[in-house]
């Protein structure tokens, strides 16, 4: 098979959540751009029917759906729906995630008091494990279920399932919040887990670990304020914190046949933070 045939997903179909803005939605114009067919679900409807609307526009075909992750029972209806309209499911992102506290470190390297452990807010753990670990499990569940009829309802086999992990997941990262760092770390190991139980079937389970990217995660406070913009891109080897376009190539390869060996893995794509900062942390 040639190269480029191998990144080849038209007529394929793929479902994305957190698709509304920033990695997700990155994912999602991938996936419309390569030729698939797109299901966009986030928590923020309006903004999903507003993305998917664009995409029409640019003449994709695509469609919208309000899910919030931490809710099973609408990660399933959306997974339902998606399969009856595209005649099941061969693509599946489970990217929906937020950060709702502060790492005990600013990224100007002063300690911070509200992201002390001792005194760190209990309802944003909850929410944290909710949203980041509890919701990629709800996504890999229904995705797993609707993959396995593949094979009765089209004659597909299988599929491929991508979640959104984090460099967090790897490395220590003291401007991170806690609850963000644990979920990411019970992320990856239960991508491992589902990708071992799955292969079976012909369902690869992958992660994509990307480190800072300008994205709306943490209520957009890096695109709010240049100071902490600044201080991420010193601290990064390469210099600079990633566009999300920068995520598109990567993803295309796990979710296509280019990525057919690949499961279980949890690729890093950071600029470097894994091997430590620029500059170090002072208290």
């Amino acid at each position: 098979m040639k190269t480029l045939d191998q990144f080849d997903i038209r007529g394929r179909s793929a479902l994305v959540t957190g698709a509304a803005s920033g990695i997700g939605l990155a994912y999602a114009e991938c996936m419309a751009e390569a030729g698939a067919r797109v299901t966009l679900t986030d928590i923020d409807g309006a903004g999903a029917e507003r993305e998917t609307a664009r995409l029409r526009d640019a003449g994709y075909e695509a469609r919208a759906a309000k899910c919030d992750v931490s809710k099973l029972e609408e990660v399933a209806a959306a997974f339902d729906d998606h399969a009856a309209a595209y005649d099941g499911c061969d693509i599946a992102f489970a990217n929906a995630g937020l950060d709702v506290g502060n790492g005990f470190w600013t990224p100007e390297g002063k300690r911070n008091p509200a992201g002390q452990l001792d005194v760190y807010d209990p309802q944003a753990w909850y929410k944290s494990i909710g949203i980041n670990l509890n919701g990629v499990f709800h996504t890999v569940r229904e995705a797993a279920r609707v993959m396995k009829e593949n094979e009765g309802r089209s004659g597909r086999r299988g599929g491929s399932i991508v979640i959104t992990s984090s460099n967090a997941a790897e490395v220590n990262e003291a401007i991170v919040g806690v609850p963000y760092m644990a979920a990411k770390a019970g992320v990856k190991h239960f991508m491992r887990h589902a990708a071992f139980e799955l292969a079976a079937y012909g369902i690869r389970v992958n992660a994509i670990a990307p480190g800072p990217f300008v994205t709306n995660i943490g209520d957009g406070w890096v695109k709010k304020d240049p100071a902490a913009k600044q201080a991420w891109d010193e601290l990064c080897p390469l210099g600079r914190m990633a566009e999300t376009y920068q995520i598109k190539p990567l993803a295309l390869l796990l979710a296509s046949d280019a990525g057919s060996y690949m499961t279980g893995s949890h690729v890093m794509i950071d600029g470097g933070m894994q091997l430590g900062p620029i500059k170090p942390l002072n208290d």
